[in-house]
């Protein structure tokens, strides 16, 4: 009986973190989103102001952006004035760590894409 239960455990388990992945692959899925991380993952605090600047998009769209990173857990705000500041989150479990950083491995730096962008 006991063997039954660890085992039913390990299946809910499993299944909730499919789950979580899944929702981690769809907030990487959008590509604003994705450059922000980008931005943010190297360890500073960056304003709406200052990413919407960096990946040439409006303020409210950023805004939303951001604000999807916050509630899949993958940054943290801190409110300094009337700014908020993201940064990365650091309590992340590793094997999102490791999804995430392998897919910001394939992404070229920020100022490249937006090099690309103007030329194009």
């Amino acid at each position: 009986m006991i063997r039954i239960k660890a085992h039913m455990r390990s299946i809910a388990y499993g299944a909730a973190m499919a789950q979580h992945v899944d929702e981690l692959l769809a907030v990487l899925a959008e590509l604003t989103r994705l450059r922000a991380l980008q931005i943010v993952w190297v360890g500073d605090e960056h304003s709406v102001c200052d990413l919407m600047g960096r990946l040439d998009v409006t303020q409210s769209r950023m805004s939303r952006h951001m604000q999807r990173l916050k509630k899949a857990g993958l940054v943290v705000d801190r409110r300094d004035g009337q700014w908020v500041r993201y940064r990365k989150c650091t309590a992340l479990p590793d094997g999102w760590v490791a999804i995430i950083e392998r897919v910001l491995d394939t992404l070229p730096t920020c100022s490249e894409a937006l090099d690309h962008k103007k030329a194009a």
